[in-house]
């Protein structure tokens, strides 16, 4: 009897008696818009992810914030364009003078978590353990506890609690969320909890356990490690959910589901499920990504959407569902809240859905897409041509023009704001590090030795040793 009332009280505990959701942020690396079950993928099987499709809000057109990681990882944190923050390409900082939704929510209650892949501190090469000196790490962006690492990570990883080194076995997306439902059973005793997971999977390199390879043995080997990764990574979110269940507070937990960027082209048939192109490049291919919402409190039933939403549109739509002040959020904002979406109603994205990225840029409307680089511009109806194999530039004069000019304001407020204009101080403040290599970094001269004995590590190590310090 007294097991029972232990087990009811510790239920009740778990249930936060506020009305704030429980807001999880759970991202993949380098994972195709045609990497999933309900997608039709030729092998690849995700009963979990496809689950959540099927009873939350399954986007056909979800764009991650750039073709790249870092810059994607930006537009989460803050709701704004890559280059606004300083993040131009992969492995550059975010600037410590952005406002960032772990800020943001901390300030409204929020217990605040990261565990995973980081990448926004400058640091470049396979990932190591965010340090506790790092001035760029998590903690700098307003995240009360964070088990890290630099960059992706594979199995067995070594990672980062708020400094601290810890060895783990097992598959890295599976170590994420296990150590992640540890802070979510804790805090969600007494607080809403922001959790943001953001895995190593798929990234290169591909290291898959034999029993997750096994389904795939038909395949080339770099096929069979990333549909294997792929594979562990839904049993996680398998684990994620069904663990919300058992501790009472699925309900009111929104799970916010994406991959940073596109696929990779040389992996398998069906990556990036018919879309041109793949990671890196601006077509549909490199910015098109899988993206869900679940929240069984609010979307009671399975909805698919057509509405063109991206990585940019998260800080504002948590901002809107809490009730976040105006003034948590650096202005301006690129992204819009999708609440009525994720309510059901039919709306309009108020404006295009805007990136820039190596010099390259991109508008999206319901309908049509521009697209800059090299010096000329193309234009694609993704309604009609989704494939992108007309080019409409010549044709479609009237919208070209439109469009053109749309994208000229735009990047003049860009470049506004990369100079330093939404800040208060006006200018950029001269704190930020220069994009490196950890191995350029006196921090970890000290682990060099330790990382070399390292499989993970040690391989590309060799690659680099004339440049390691003596």
């Amino acid at each position: 009897m007294k097991a029972l009332i232990l087990t009811l009280a510790l239920a009740c505990s778990l249930t936060f008696a506020g009305e704030n959701p429980h807001i999880i942020l759970v991202m993949s690396d380098d994972q195709g818009w045609g990497q999933t079950g309900y997608q039709g993928h030729p092998d690849i099987k995700t009963p979990h992810l496809d689950e959540m499709a099927a009873n939350g809000l399954r986007f056909n057109r979800f764009y991650a914030g750039a073709s790249t990681c870092s810059p994607s990882r930006a537009t989460v944190l803050t709701g704004r364009s890559n280059d606004r923050t300083g993040v131009y390409t992969h492995g550059a900082p975010l600037r410590l003078q952005e406002k960032t939704i772990a800020q943001a929510l901390a300030k409204a209650g929020y217990a605040t978590g990261h565990f995973g892949k980081w990448h926004l501190d400058g640091l470049r090469g396979p990932g190591v353990p965010v340090l506790e000196t790092d001035t760029h790490s998590p903690g700098a962006f307003g995240f009360e506890h964070w088990l890290t690492v630099t960059n992706y990570f594979d199995i067995d990883p070594l990672m980062g609690r708020m400094g601290e080194f810890e060895e783990f076995k097992g598959d890295s997306s599976e170590v994420a969320v296990a150590e992640a439902l540890k802070f979510i059973e804790e805090k969600a005793k007494e607080q809403p909890t922001f959790t943001v997971i953001w895995y190593g999977t798929p990234h290169d390199p591909m290291v898959a356990s034999g029993e997750d390879r096994a389904p795939f043995s038909h395949l080339s080997e770099r096929a069979q490690n990333q549909y294997g990764e792929i594979l562990a990574m839904d049993r996680s979110i398998g684990t994620l959910r069904s663990t919300l269940r058992d501790l009472e507070i699925a309900d009111n937990t929104l799970i916010w589901f994406c991959s940073d960027n596109g696929g990779l082209k040389d992996v398998g048939e069906g990556t990036m499920g018919g879309l041109r192109e793949s990671k890196g490049t601006m077509y549909e291919g490199g910015l098109r990504v899988p993206g869900i919402i679940e929240w069984p409190a609010q979307i009671t039933e399975g909805m698919i959407t057509e509405f063109p939403a991206g990585t940019v549109d998260i800080f504002p739509t948590v901002a809107e569902i809490v009730g976040l002040p105006e003034e948590a959020r650096l202005q301006p904002q690129d992204g819009q809240s999708i609440l009525p979406v994720i309510r059901g109603e039919k709306v309009k994205r108020a404006a295009a859905l805007p990136f820039r990225h190596n010099d390259r840029g991109v508008l999206i409307r319901e309908r049509f897409k521009l697209l800059f680089q090299g010096g000329k511009y193309e234009l694609y109806n993704l309604v009609k041509d989704p494939a992108e194999t007309t080019n409409l530039i010549e044709s479609n004069l009237k919208i070209a023009k439109s469009m053109k000019s749309q994208w000229a304001k735009w990047n003049a407020t860009v470049e506004a704001s990369d100079a330093g204009a939404d800040y208060p101080e006006g200018s950029v403040t001269p704190d930020q590090p220069e994009r490196r290599f950890w191995y350029e970094d006196e921090s970890y001269d000290s682990y060099i030795e330790q990382f070399k004995s390292r499989p993970e590590y040690s391989d590309w190590l060799k690659k680099h040793e004339r440049h390691l310090k003596k």
